[in-house]
């Protein structure tokens, strides 16, 4: 009796743990801001950074060390020219370039601060993020748009690149 209680137990245990499997979420989260007494789109991201070190890994096929002591001028190099690559932005039809300004690291999150200059009136925006999608098909790229006091959420994933806002 002791030994059907013991393996019914046992049985019972081992499919509650397997049933709980830990997945990881791979998510980045982008703020744009536009400020028109400035002219400008204020750009804020929000990436893992562990994801981020191998994304850039296997794109360019050198290790880098973002937010780390071992961290170099040519991460940073490198983080740069990934934002130049992976987020293109559209304004009023007009492709605008995305100026790196700079970056912090909290907790293992890697804050990027980047800017779109010489916006004088919003009519349209078209906005292209791939980051990490290149990496992993998993990954979402959730992207909060605030304009004239209204906030609009885009989600981009593999098959959702690019998406059209107007106002």
């Amino acid at each position: 009796m002791k030994k059907i209680f013991f393996m019914t137990f046992l049985g019972l245990l081992l499919v509650s743990v397997s049933a709980f499997e830990v997945h990881k979420f791979y998510m980045a989260i982008f703020q744009v801001n536009y400020a028109p007494e400035k002219k400008m789109l204020q750009i804020t991201s929000r990436i893992f950074v562990d994801d981020l070190n191998l994304a850039l890994e296997k794109k360019y096929g050198k290790k880098t060390f973002l937010g780390a002591d071992k961290e170099s001028a040519d991460d940073q190099a490198i983080l740069k020219k990934y934002f130049l690559e992976n987020l293109q932005i559209k304004v009023n039809g007009q492709t605008k370039p995305v100026a790196f300004l700079s970056k912090e690291l909290e907790g293992d999150i890697l804050i990027c601060y980047c800017r779109v200059t010489d916006v004088s009136k919003l009519h349209s925006v078209e906005i292209t993020n791939t980051f990490l999608t290149h990496w992993n098909s998993e990954q979402q790229n959730i992207l909060h748009f605030t304009a004239f006091g209204e906030k609009q959420t885009l989600l981009f994933t593999t098959s959702n690149k690019a998406e059209v806002l107007k106002f």
